[in-house]
């Protein structure tokens, strides 16, 4: 490799990876770019959208976070992050790749089995809720409103039902509970006074007719 870039400027990127490896792709995230790379961006949209709904929240827990390769860009906007999953694997997986500059905790837990210790400002979880069965599905949204304090707020993204007609095999494989808008705007409103629902395509969010949206959003704020 050379050693200096023809423009100074962009010295910058020899000089962060000189006596350490570049940042690796996580596991999930390796697989994405591997098989469908436009996908990343759809999913990185996704965290950011999370990212500005939460910016200035104290502490704020991902739920199912899975490789939290995407985390990083919430962890710019709230003081502190913790990211959970309830597969060791990924958990461990994070860990290893975690850097000194982008530190976050990491816990290894299971929703369905009751909430986290710590009681938290806000709760995300991105691609989660689909994966859970129908009949746990209050069970564990309740764990996650347990996780929260008294003013927690939750954040829920999941594909919708819709979707799934063109949904490739590896994205269906776990999906057992899809759902359209007023079925997810439901769920959460057994949970929270205020439900907001937003469509999502791609990479654009907005409030358009939801049984044409790709991917579903609710933001619920003020807890039953």
């Amino acid at each position: 490799m050379e050693s200096e870039t023809k423009e100074p400027q962009y010295q910058v990127c020899l000089d962060l990876v000189k006596g350490k490896p570049a940042t690796a792709l996580g596991l999930m995230t390796n697989q994405v770019w591997h098989d469908d790379p436009k996908r990343l961006v759809f999913v990185l949209s996704r965290y950011k959208f999370v990212a500005k709904m939460l910016s200035g929240v104290e502490s704020a827990l991902e739920v199912g976070c899975a490789d939290a390769w995407g985390s990083r860009i919430v962890q710019q906007e709230v003081g502190s992050l913790t990211v959970s999953d309830f597969d060791p694997v990924f958990i461990k997986d994070v860990e290893n790749r975690m850097e000194d500059d982008w530190k976050m905790d990491t816990l290894v837990h299971d929703m369905l089995v009751g909430p986290v210790e710590k009681k938290f400002d806000a709760a995300y979880l991105v691609d989660v809720i689909e994966h859970i069965e129908e009949k746990d599905e209050e069970r564990f949204v309740g764990n996650i409103v347990g996780s929260l304090n008294e003013r927690g707020v939750c954040i829920v993204g999941t594909p919708s039902i819709e979707s799934q007609a063109y949904a490739s095999p590896p994205s269906k494989a776990g999906h057992v509970n899809c759902k359209n808008g007023p079925g997810l705007k439901g769920l959460m409103q057994k949970f929270f006074h205020n439900v907001f629902l937003f469509s999502m395509n791609d990479e654009v969010i907005h409030t358009g007719f939801h049984p044409m949206a790709h991917y579903l959003w609710t933001v619920c704020a003020n807890r039953k």
